[in-house]
């Protein structure tokens, strides 16, 4: 028994560690006050000072254009690519699904520091680049997601629709999509994810006038903290949370349609 209470503790300290300093950044960025040690009272003027200020909407943009397209553009890529990695050989499947967790694996850092350097040397660091080196960590994740959907297809299926006259395209619509459509569309959400809130590839990938929330952060938090900062970033954790319980709520929709059938 006191084993078992000890346990339940130790988890709800854990909890408290990880989720107390958001929840204090949310208390904040409902405070009147610009004072971060007493309450002066409930408001929304911080978040209606956030949209009005030409900075930060501009950042807000930024990142919703690089994090949209890179996603959109990631899917499909990845989507391709376990298609082709799934029809290879096990040899070159597991070479390729190696090389494929390299970029999960290595630091942040790391990446955006090799990927700066690759794009100096060749071009000017600017909004492409930026794009660029979204799409290279986010197709890992799409590519991870969409091919144990594949692996659980049955290839039988598909050659059978072939031999009755279908066409390829027809066939993989009909056949195969059903099938992987929910790894693909959790891939889009991770990737969505990853792009949303990167800090460390993006800065040091960024060019002049390229400005994402994340790298805005870290330049407003240099001089000095505002309580639009508070209401930003409460705004971008409801935002994962809400993607968070997305990919949740269709993980679980799926698990159950599985146990139903």
């Amino acid at each position: 028994m006191v084993k078992k209470y000890a346990g339940r503790l130790y988890l709800a300290l854990i909890f408290l560690f990880l989720y107390l300093p958001i929840l204090v950044l949310i208390v904040l960025s409902f405070n009147n006050s610009k004072s971060r040690v007493s309450w002066g009272g409930f408001t929304m003027k911080w978040y209606s000072s956030m949209f009005q200020n030409e900075t930060i909407m501009e950042a807000f943009r930024m990142t919703l254009e690089i994090t949209l397209t890179a996603s959109v553009l990631a899917t499909l890529i990845g989507t391709l690519a376990a298609i082709g990695i799934h029809a290879m050989r096990r040899r070159g499947k597991a070479i390729l699904i190696g090389a494929t967790n390299i970029p999960l694996l290595n630091a942040d850092i790391v990446t955006g520091i090799s990927m700066m350097l690759l794009f100096v040397r060749f071009t000017k660091l600017g909004f492409s680049t930026v794009l660029i080196a979204h799409l290279t960590f986010d197709i890992p994740y799409v590519i991870l997601n969409v091919l144990p959907r594949l692996n659980a297809t049955s290839r039988s299926a598909y050659e059978a629709a072939l031999d009755l006259g279908a066409t390829p395209l027809y066939a993989f619509y009909k056949i195969v999509w059903p099938d992987i459509a929910p790894g693909v569309f959790s891939g889009f959400l991770m990737a969505v994810t990853m792009s949303l809130d990167d800090f460390s590839i993006t800065y040091f990938t960024k060019g002049a006038g390229v400005n994402t929330l994340s790298t805005m952060l870290y330049t407003e938090l240099r001089k000095g903290i505002k309580p639009e900062m508070y209401a930003l970033s409460a705004l971008m954790f409801a935002i994962a949370l809400l993607l968070l319980l997305l990919m949740n709520f269709r993980s679980l929709k799926k698990n159950e349609g599985a146990h139903a059938s």
